[in-house]
């Protein structure tokens, strides 16, 4: 995805594909309460997230924490964390910053949260039951053909089986990271979900 200005969405391929499809394609909406907005947003609220006072250290710190999208209607986000220096950014873990405190690892790498952005509600509930009154996002159809083509994948049959990988590959150095610089119960609901 290349914009007005002659240079790309993010760093990314494959999150630029799925910029390339968010505004196309997925622009009536793909998944529920997913949105993509302006890569490594300064003001995604992270400062405020963490409820920090914002100085230079701390900006310094959540350099490492790149958000990118919205990942429910109330305000949620998504953010890569930048736990090592990898190359290959897409296998960054993602980070779900929830607006009611929830704090979780939930995809080992961006193509996991694709999958998990195919099941179609904001809580990776595959057996959600689809009433008359509820309806799969307009673009949903669209976007799992699209996830098929580009990259092979489709829908998890069990959205935990990615969330708990995370959660066991990427959890506990996440935890032990934030409290290098942030208070204890800031990450509270990331103990609680690792203690599952």
């Amino acid at each position: 995805m290349v914009n007005v200005m002659g240079t790309a969405y993010s760093p990314i391929p494959e999150l630029n594909l799925l910029k390339e499809f968010h505004d196309g394609p997925g622009k009536a909406g793909f998944a529920d309460g997913f949105e993509m907005y302006e890569y490594g947003r300064r003001d995604a609220g992270l400062v405020e997230w963490l409820d920090m006072t914002d100085t230079p250290e701390l900006r310094a710190r959540l350099d490492r924490l790149v958000p990118f999208a919205q990942a429910t209607g109330s305000g949620s986000f998504y953010a890569l964390w930048r736990c090592d220096d990898r190359a290959d950014l897409a296998t960054l873990p993602v980070v779900l910053f929830g607006d009611e405190g929830d704090l979780d690892v939930v995809a080992s790498g961006l193509r996991d949260l694709f999958r998990l952005l195919a099941i179609d509600h904001e809580w990776y509930l595959p057996d959600w039951e689809w009433d008359e009154e509820e309806e799969h996002s307009v673009g949903h159809g669209e976007y799992l053909a699209w996830l098929e083509e580009r990259f092979g994948l489709t829908a998890p049959e069990d959205a935990d089986l990615i969330i708990d990988g995370a959660r066991d590959a990427y959890g506990l150095r996440f935890m032990d990271w934030l409290l290098e610089f942030c208070p204890e119960y800031v990450v509270d609901a990331l103990r609680e979900n690792l203690d599952e």
